[in-house]
């Protein structure tokens, strides 16, 4: 019986000791998007017609809703890896998103984001790239 007991106030030690680990010792969320480079980038769509655009990123985190900019949308952590984040994210009366980002450098990132926007569906895959600076 008093071996039970050690062994059960051990047990206890252990998960107060786990819960005691500093909060600074976990990376913040979403990390992999402030490793983006900030600049001028190209987006260019892998549809077959490789149509692009330029967007100024000031942060990652512009790359989540690209159908939904400059909106304030809430959003839901799905996947937040070291290489690869995936985010929901929903616009009130505006449509929602889901968007996967791949990081393969601060200059070069995979996205696939699907959703709906101004009441139409969307669903593509891009390659973003740094292309410079934003102009003035």
């Amino acid at each position: 019986m008093r071996q039970v007991v050690k062994q059960g106030l051990a047990i206890a030690l252990a998960g107060w000791a786990a819960l005691a680990v500093p909060a600074s010792s976990q990376r913040p969320a979403l990390a992999m998007l402030d490793q983006i480079e900030p600049g001028r980038w190209e987006i260019r769509l892998r549809d077959g017609t490789r149509r692009s655009y330029p967007i100024c990123v000031d942060n990652g985190r512009k790359l989540i809703q690209l159908r939904h900019d400059a909106l304030n949308c809430e959003r839901l952590v799905i996947d937040d890896r070291a290489d690869e984040v995936t985010v929901q994210y929903t616009c009130r009366g505006r449509g929602y998103g889901r968007t996967s980002i791949r990081r393969e450098t601060g200059r070069l990132v995979q996205i696939e984001t699907q959703g709906i926007a101004e009441g139409l569906p969307f669903d593509f895959a891009a390659e973003a790239r740094r292309t410079g600076d934003c102009g003035g």
